[in-house]
């Protein structure tokens, strides 16, 4: 287990933050939606609610969690990192999970909570008296549990998993009413358009994390800070793959295509799914890698628009 601590301004090493409870448990966030996933399926159905009361439970600790760690960032600034090591291939190339806690995951643990609570609320009276309403507030659940996972990565390979989560997530959810089959398909090609996307993050990821020896972002960043002229072109064609996957996701031209279909499920999918999730999760990896493409891979820059 390791426990980085950096500051995002002179400020707040002056204050010392470095941490904190809402910082040192921040993981919990991660982890609620993905029981409240799993309570749903066991009790959901013998609930007043069909586990609606679960989902926004989470969300609603969610919610507070986010908006401290929101008011810590704004008044004295957090940066901090917690990992544990799963696996190691050799010696040097490790495979960890953990969270991050810095400027943009911070504001997007704010924006996935909040703006989750307030559709998952919408949706108990939207999906009153519907079909299945049990299994959709725990799809609901592991969508919005799997984009944390994602936006508190502190690396390629636990971002991948919140990936994938948001993607299995969201074939549920836009084939939720499976009885029509135009649904049916509108599921599958939202599947199958972002596997093909998924296929360049993965591979981005993988020449990237051999290349420079981690997948770990903080270390990315600073491989491209130091200006390290042999991963220049490995960059290039690392960062133009974790392009193409961010492309999926954000539905970028030529990509698109999956986005108008994902209308096929309920109302509160479509505003959950647009407003604050899977559609800003690639630009969110943009994001979080950009210094590869500030440094190393600049030439990819004139194409992410």
């Amino acid at each position: 287990m390791t426990w980085v601590v950096a500051t995002e301004a002179e400020h707040a090493v002056e204050a010392g933050v470095t941490g904190g409870f809402w910082v040192d448990t921040a993981g919990i966030m991660l982890v609620l939606p993905l029981i409240a996933f799993l309570l749903i399926l066991a009790v959901g159905k013998r609930m007043k609610y069909h586990g609606a009361e679960i989902a926004i439970g989470a969300l609603a600790i969610n919610s507070l969690w986010g908006t401290v760690l929101f008011v810590m960032n704004m008044t004295e600034g957090v940066l901090a990192q917690k990992t544990f090591e799963i696996a190691r291939i050799g010696s040097d190339l490790v495979f960890e999970l953990g969270w991050a806690v810095d400027g943009l995951s911070i504001m997007m643990y704010f924006l996935v909570n909040v703006v989750g609570l307030i559709v998952f609320i919408y949706a108990v009276g939207y999906m009153k008296d519907d079909i299945r309403v049990d299994w959709f507030f725990a799809a609901f659940s592991l969508f919005a549990g799997s984009m944390l996972i994602l936006v508190g990565a502190p690396n390629l390979i636990q971002l991948i998993i919140g990936w994938e989560g948001v993607g299995l997530a969201s074939y549920f959810l836009i084939g939720f009413y499976w009885e029509d089959m135009a649904n049916v398909n509108a599921g599958n090609k939202a599947f199958m358009v972002n596997k093909v996307a998924d296929v360049g993050l993965i591979l981005g990821a993988i020449i990237l994390g051999l290349a420079i020896g981690t997948f770990d972002f903080f270390d990315m960043s600073t491989a491209a800070f130091d200006h390290s002229e042999p991963l220049g072109a490995v960059a290039v064609v690392g960062g133009a793959l974790l392009f193409f996957g961010a492309m999926g996701k954000s539905a970028q031209f030529p990509l698109h295509i999956w986005l108008p279909d994902a209308m096929a499920g309920p109302t509160p999918v479509s505003a959950l799914m647009h407003a604050a999730t899977m559609v800003t999760a690639g630009v969110y990896l943009m994001g979080r890698v950009f210094p590869l493409f500030e440094y190393l891979a600049s030439d990819i820059r004139p194409w992410m628009v």
